[in-house]
């Protein structure tokens, strides 16, 4: 964990604005819209850590206990599911084969567990929408130059960021950067 490093925050003209660049991924190939998802995550990772934190606190704000209940809800059976698929070998695969039924096993998981002990609501407006967002971004953003290029510094080890720890988590490291 030493030699991971925080990337920098991209600009709001590059994220959002002007020079950004949108266009709707083609549905069809499945494995260039992961690779897009992937690498926009590893590049934006500041940008979209700092909007879902910003979502957080304004939803905090209005219900803090919930929130709270939610987000131990949501890190437990995260950290729980990393364990099984670490020490499974089926759930390894399954998380290897299926990483989007992966991420909607952890989230549906945390709602059903939520809705038996009450904030339905707030997962799904302070931990699931800035989640949903931050997946429609990064599927929609076209890639620069720039993104390519740390892209690949990332996968071949030269630098370690905190997505990218998240990402080989999930079992996706084999696609970042390529």
């Amino acid at each position: 964990m030493v030699d991971v490093q925080p990337p920098p925050f991209r600009t709001l003209d590059d994220f959002l604005l002007g020079s950004a660049r949108f266009s709707v991924p083609d549905v069809r190939n499945l494995d260039r819209w992961n690779n897009r998802i992937i690498n926009n995550l590893l590049y934006y990772q500041s940008n979209y850590f700092a909007s879902a934190v910003a979502f957080l606190v304004i939803v905090g704000y209005f219900q803090p206990l919930q929130l709270i209940l939610g987000a131990t809800v949501v890190i437990l059976l995260f950290f729980g599911f990393v364990w099984a698929a670490e020490n499974k070998a089926v759930i390894r695969r399954f998380r290897r084969n299926h990483p989007s039924l992966s991420l909607a096993a952890i989230l549906g998981s945390s709602y059903l567990l939520l809705s038996v002990l009450g904030g339905v609501a707030v997962f799904l407006f302070g931990i699931a929408f800035p989640i949903l967002m931050i997946l429609i971004h990064a599927s929609v953003r076209l890639r620069s130059l720039k993104n390519k290029l740390e892209n690949k510094l990332e996968s071949i080890g030269l630098k370690r960021t905190p997505m990218g720890l998240l990402l080989e988590a999930l079992g996706q490291e084999q696609e970042a950067g390529s």
